[in-house]
C-alpha cells in the first residue's frame, strides 16, 4: 500500500480517503490474523492433529494418560490382546510364556501355633497371577566349526553352518532387529542406543550399528522391499504424501531440502496393507511418476502440483483430493476466532468457517456409518445421501463473494473448494476410495517423529536405507506383525537365499503369508 505525505492527503476527495482507510483496515485484519495464526502453530495445541491423527506429546504423555481410576490390567490382558475368558483357561492362554510357580505357605509350626497340633487340612490354593519384566539378554555365541582333514589325501571337510548376515562381524538377525526395530519403530537415535548398550556391558560404536543398519537394508530387506512395490502398483488405489528432511552429505550446499515420499495401500482396501517409503532430493513430479510407473489406478493426495502433473501426463492414472485439506483452514480460521476473544459463541457459529467446517462434518459423520460396509453398499450409500450434500456444499461455498470475507484463512478455505472441486468429488464414484488422505499422513508420522530426534539424515545411503526400514516396520504394523520379529525373520531367511536367481521365496516373506511364523503375528 502506497505511503501518503499529509500534504497528498489533503489533495484526495472524501470517496478517495474512505477507499484507503477500508484498505488498511483489510490489511490490518489479515496482519493480526496471520500474527494470531503463527502464535497459535508456535504456542498453541493443534487439536486436528490430536483428533484425527492420534498423536499424543511425547514429552507429558504420563500426565496426559494418567487416570487414577484406571484399573489394572489383568494378566491375560497385559499380556495378548483377546477377549477376557474364564479364570479357569487362564493356564491354557498363558501356555506358550515361560513360568515359574512361587509357593506362599506357613511353615509346620506356625500351623501349630494357629490351629493346634495336627488341627487343619489343606484347601485348594488360591491362585492369582502376576507380570515379571525382564531387560533383554544379550548372549554371546562362541561357534565352533568342526574341520576334518582325510588320512591319506590332501582333502579338508568343514561342517556345514549357516550363512552369516556380514562377514567378520559379530552382527546377527536378532541384534541387527533389535537396533532397527529401537530406531524405526521407537524412534531411539543411535547415540542413545549405543548408550543403552554400554549400560548393559554391551560396546557397540554408533558408527557400527549405522553400518550394519545401511548394509542389512541393502543386501536382504531390499528385495522384500521391491516385491512389496510390485504388489502396490498392482492395487487399484494408492495413497501419497511427502515430508521434507535434510541429509547432510548428499553433495548440495548446506540445509538444501530433500523429501520422503509416502505410499500405501488404500485405506478401505484391508486385506494387503503396504507403506513404502521413498527418499528423493527434491520434490519433482518425475519422482512420482518413476515410482508409479506400473500403477494404474486411483492416486489419492493432497493439493501438490506434482500430483496435479501426474494427471496431466497419465491417462491410466486419477487423482482424488482430500477433504480433510479442504476443512482445514476453515478448522485454522474457527481457532484464530476463538483464540482472539472476539467473537461471540453465536456469531463464530454464524460465520462462513463454521458453517463450511458443520458441512463437511455431515459427510464425515455419514462416511463413518459406511466404514465397515461392502465397496458396493458404501458406494451406493454415498450416492444417494453424501453426494447431495457434496453439491450443496460447492453450490454454497460459490455463491459467496470472497471480498465480503475479512478472514484470509477462510478466503484459503474457499479457494481450495473451487480450484478442487473436481478432485473432491472422485470419492463418489468408487466405493473403495476414501474420503481424505489421513491414512498417509498418520503413516508418515512415525518418520516425522524419529525425524525430529535425529534432525538430520547422515548421507544418501541412510536415507535410502531408512526409508527402506521404514516400509517393513509400518507394512509390518499395518498387516498386525511384530515389527522386531517380523524384521528378525527377514533377516534369517533372506541372508540363506541371497544368490537365488529365482525371486520366488519372497512369497512366503509377504506380510500377509500363512507361512510366516506364529511368533511374527501379534495375538488377537
Amino acid at each position: 500500500m502506497k505511503q501518503y505525505t499529509p500534504e497528498e492527503l489533503n489533495q484526495l476527495s472524501k470517496e478517495e480517503i474512505v477507499s484507503l482507510l477500508m484498505q488498511s483496515q483489510n490489511e490490518a485484519a489479515r496482519f493480526k490474523e496471520r500474527l494470531e495464526e503463527l502464535q497459535l502453530h508456535l504456542f498453541g495445541r493443534s487439536t486436528e492433529r490430536l483428533e484425527c491423527l492420534g498423536q499424543l506429546s511425547a514429552f507429558n504423555e504420563a500426565e496426559v494418560v494418567c487416570n487414577e481410576e484406571e484399573k489394572e490390567p489383568e494378566i491375560e490382558d497385559a499380556v495378548v490382546a483377546r477377549s477376557k475368558r474364564p479364570r479357569g483357561k487362564l493356564a491354557e492362554d498363558l501356555k506358550d510364556l515361560p513360568t515359574r510357580k512361587e509357593m506362599h505357605e506357613l511353615s509346620e509350626d506356625e500351623l501349630t501355633r494357629i490351629f493346634g497340633q495336627d488341627g487343619w487340612k489343606r484347601l485348594p490354593d488360591e491362585i492369582s497371577w502376576s507380570l515379571e519384566y525382564h531387560p533383554s539378554v544379550k548372549e554371546a555365541v562362541e561357534h565352533h566349526t568342526a574341520v576334518y582333514a582325510a588320512k591319506n589325501e590332501d582333502r579338508i571337510v568343514r561342517a556345514p553352518r549357516g550363512a552369516t548376515l556380514l562377514a567378520h562381524s559379530i552382527a546377527t538377525p536378532s541384534l541387527v532387529a533389535a537396533i532397527m526395530n529401537a530406531k524405526y519403530t521407537n524412534a531411539i537415535p543411535l547415540y542413545r542406543l549405543h548408550q543403552e548398550f554400554e549400560r548393559n556391558g554391551v560396546k557397540i560404536s554408533e558408527p557400527t550399528m549405522a553400518n550394519w543398519v545401511i548394509q542389512c537394508a541393502q543386501r536382504y530387506l531390499q528385495p522384500v522391499y521391491d516385491k512389496l512395490h510390485e504388489e502396490l502398483c498392482r492395487a487399484d488405489i494408492v495413497q501419497a504424501d511427502e515430508t521434507p528432511c535434510q541429509v547432510n552429505k548428499d553433495g548440495r550446499p548446506a540445509n538444501a531440502k530433500s523429501y520422503m515420499f509416502v505410499y500405501c495401500s488404500g485405506e478401505l482396501e484391508k486385506e494387503r496393507g503396504i507403506v513404502l517409503y521413498d527418499y528423493q532430493k527434491t520434490r519433482n513430479a518425475d519422482h512420482l511418476e518413476e515410482f508409479l510407473k506400473d500403477f494404474s489406478g486411483t492416486l489419492v493426495s493432497d493439493a501438490y502440483s506434482g500430483y496435479h502433473a501426474l494427471d496431466r501426463r497419465r491417462d491410466d492414472i486419477r487423482i482424488s483430493h482430500c477433504w480433510a485439506h479442504a476443512r482445514r483452514d476453515f478448522s485454522d480460521a474457527v481457532k484464530l476466532m476463538k483464540k482472539t476473544g472476539g467473537p461471540s459463541k453465536q456469531r463464530i457459529k454464524k460465520s462462513i468457517a463454521y458453517q463450511a467446517l458443520e458441512r463437511i462434518g455431515t459427510m464425515y459423520a455419514l462416511e463413518d456409518e459406511y466404514r465397515e460396509l461392502p465397496p458396493e453398499e458404501r458406494l451406493s450409500r454415498r450416492q444417494e445421501h453424501i453426494k447431495p450434500l457434496v453439491e450443496a456444499y460447492f453450490a454454497w461455498v460459490k455463491e459467496i463473494d470472497p471480498d465480503t470475507v475479512m478472514s484470509e484463512k477462510t478466503k484459503d478455505g474457499l479457494r481450495y473448494s473451487i480450484n478442487q472441486e473436481k478432485y473432491l468429488k472422485v470419492f463418489l464414484k468408487d466405493g473403495n476410495i476414501p474420503i481424505d488422505n489421513s491414512a498417509s499422513e498418520r503413516a508418515i508420522r512415525p518418520f516425522t517423529i524419529g525425524r525430529s530426534n535425529w534432525h538430520v539424515i547422515d548421507s544418501l545411503k541412510g536415507a535410502d536405507a531408512s526409508a527402506v526400514v521404514y516400509s517393513i516396520v509400518e507394512t509390518a504394523k499395518a498387516n498386525q506383525l511384530k515389527p522386531y520379529e517380523y524384521l528378525k525373520h527377514l533377516l534369517s531367511v533372506v541372508v540363506e537365499h541371497i544368490y537365488d536367481t529365482d525371486p520366488a521365496y519372497l512369497e512366503d516373506l509377504m506380510p500377509w503369508s500363512e507361512n510366516l511364523p506364529d511368533i511374527c503375528r501379534k495375538d488377537s
